[in-house]
């Protein structure tokens, strides 16, 4: 199991958060993801996760992410 940690500043309400968990849940090998709308952290938890694959996906969302 493989946890990456993410900044989404711009991330501020739960239609943000669906979006992101949304584009997140397409990407192979993500079995879960956790959000934190205060701190604006997402946490991805699955196997063999790639980063760059996962700030793909929030980018589709429409969101900037660095990795934390």
């Amino acid at each position: 199991m493989t946890t990456i940690a993410f900044q989404v500043p711009a991330m501020s309400c739960g239609h943000c958060e669906a979006a992101v968990r949304g584009e997140l849940a397409k990407v192979a090998g993500v079995t879960s993801v956790d959000v934190d709308l205060a701190a604006k952290d997402v946490v991805v938890h699955g196997a063999d996760l790639v980063a760059a694959d996962l700030v793909a996906a929030i980018d589709e969302a429409g969101y900037d992410a660095t990795v934390a």
